[in-house]
């Protein structure tokens, strides 16, 4: 067994996984400043984009810096360690809107669902599902992000 896996009786109790629906973040806001914006795309080998405009590379970080989580503080919420004992099942990035340089976006996230799952080989882990908006100063949603992460038990 690895030690990012575990056997049933020794994993996290469901009940407590699913109590995470609906969680809030703290929420914040979060302002992309040209020369982030300019490391970012130089960082991917494109041009940058016209009139301000953010390159989607963003949408890696911004939403979690600005919803007042960090990396770690989302593996704490699962009950992990670790970047072993997380993995990415995908991720949905919906844009509404381009985002754009300068603008104070509101930074609103919640967990949207938890499900215990298990292997074929009867190993269990959770699929966590979070989601984040960022609002424009006028109330828009100008994009949202989903992540579908493993929780390795």
């Amino acid at each position: 067994m690895s030690p990012v896996e575990t056997d049933v009786e020794d994993a996290v109790p469901e009940a407590d996984m699913l109590a995470l629906i609906g969680h809030e973040f703290p929420g914040g806001s979060r302002r992309i400043e040209h020369w982030e914006n300019w490391l970012l795309t130089d960082c991917t080998g494109f041009d940058q984009l016209p009139d301000g405009t953010v390159h989607p590379i963003a949408l890696f970080h911004v939403p979690i810096q600005g919803s007042g989580m960090t990396i770690a503080a989302l593996f704490a919420l699962g009950r992990v360690e670790g970047a072993g004992s997380v993995g990415l099942d995908g991720y949905d990035w919906e844009y509404f809107k381009p985002l754009r340089e300068d603008v104070d976006y509101r930074v609103d996230g919640r967990v949207v669902d938890v499900e215990r799952c298990s292997t074929d080989a009867g190993r269990i882990y959770d699929r966590f599902v979070f989601s984040i908006d960022l609002t424009e100063p006028d109330g828009n949603i100008a994009a949202r992000v989903t992540n579908f992460w493993r929780l390795r038990r």
